[in-house]
């Protein structure tokens, strides 16, 4: 008998194989059963331990769950191209329901932090998002199926950058629109085509900036960076203010830096010297104007927030992390050469090697 035993169902250490004849599949909320294609019968229990699984977590970056024309669920992942009755999740079952919080550090990758995530009933605005961080964090909501609008100065760059995005899911809602920052005439218009589509804003997101850029006034008269960094941003919330109110819940991210803790904005009594704000050729510091600029991002945010938190609009500023490699630099070939020398220690805005090349 126990030459038998070992030479049928318990031929495995492993209490969770299954015997001959069965079958691990899932149901469309996750969870797992079993069926025995010699009984032609179905059972939730393992046949050999009793217990009740579920799939674990979410479907893996990728995977996609459908139904066929006959009602059946089936699983799509986009990467490879191929289409499974096999839910992959069943790899990780586990026997409660018990999930324990998710811990993120610094080699957290956006997408990571999303997972599981559904963004399908919101609208996400994002400035400068054709590249860099404004790209990842673009493309990251649009996988997890946000409606995604790219503000970009450059708009056959905010094209391709939509290309990109629905090569990787075809079903990708994203769209790109011209929004010249350095320009308050473009703010304003773009503000206006943007409520011509009647749609709501849920998250803003203050991303686009230029740093080490030379002096030059913008077509306001303005200081550039000042201008690109700050004066942009702001008037573009003041635009659509009103459609962040009537979409709330909603929120305003200020792309921040530490470069705020680097400038003599303000003075002894904490007061901001306006002055500062508009150097002459001869005065101007490049990062000098761009750390103003984001202490200006800084005050801005907390005021917002103080203004439109009671009607449910949340305003925060957000630091991305020091030594995150960007392009940010390009405008000055010291600056280009220093990073170059600091890359090998900066962390990637795509940690996986499969994701898409944008830059």
């Amino acid at each position: 008998m126990a030459a038998l035993k070992y030479a049928g169902m318990d031929d495995t250490d492993s209490e969770d194989e299954l015997p001959p004849g069965w079958e691990e599949r899932s149901t469309k909320d996750g969870w797992v059963y079993y069926a025995s294609h010699d009984e032609m019968k179905t059972q939730w229990e393992h046949p050999k331990t009793g217990k009740k699984k579920r799939c674990a977590g979410d479907l893996p970056y990728g995977w996609e769950q459908e139904t066929d024309e006959k009602g059946q669920v089936i699983y799509v992942d986009h990467i490879n191209k191929r289409t499974t009755y096999f839910d992959p999740r069943q790899a990780f079952t586990v026997e409660d329901v018990v999930v324990k919080p998710k811990r993120y550090d610094g080699n957290t990758a956006a997408l990571e932090i999303l997972q599981g995530r559904d963004f399908s009933d919101k609208v996400i605005l994002i400035t400068g998002g054709n590249s860099g961080i404004g790209f990842e964090t673009a493309r990251s909501f649009a996988l997890h199926g946000a409606h995604v609008i790219l503000a970009c100065r450059n708009l056959s760059r905010a094209i391709k950058a939509v290309s990109l995005i629905q090569q990787e899911w075809h079903k990708a809602r994203v769209e790109a629109m011209m929004c010249d920052l350095a320009s308050l005439r473009s703010v304003r218009e773009f503000a206006e085509s943007y409520k011509a589509k009647k749609l709501p804003l849920h998250i803003l997101v203050c991303n686009a900036a230029v740093c080490t850029q030379p002096w030059r006034l913008t077509e306001d008269g303005l200081e550039s960076t000042f201008q690109i960094c700050h004066l942009g941003h702001f008037l573009l919330v003041q635009c659509l203010q009103d459609v962040l109110r009537r979409s709330a819940p909603a929120r305003v991210v200020v792309v921040s830096s530490e470069s705020h803790r680097f400038t003599d904005l303000l003075d002894s009594c904490a007061k901001v010297d306006l002055a500062l704000l508009s150097p002459t050729k001869k005065e101007y510091w490049s990062m000098l104007a761009y750390n103003r600029a984001k202490l200006c991002n800084i005050l801005f945010s907390k005021e917002l927030h103080r203004r439109l938190s009671p009607h449910g609009v949340t305003s925060n500023a957000v630091h991305p992390g020091n030594m995150m490699y960007t392009s940010i630099h390009r405008s000055w070939w010291l600056m280009t050469f220093l990073f170059s020398l600091a890359r090998p220690f900066t962390k990637s805005m795509v940690r996986d090697k499969t994701s898409l090349k944008h830059a």
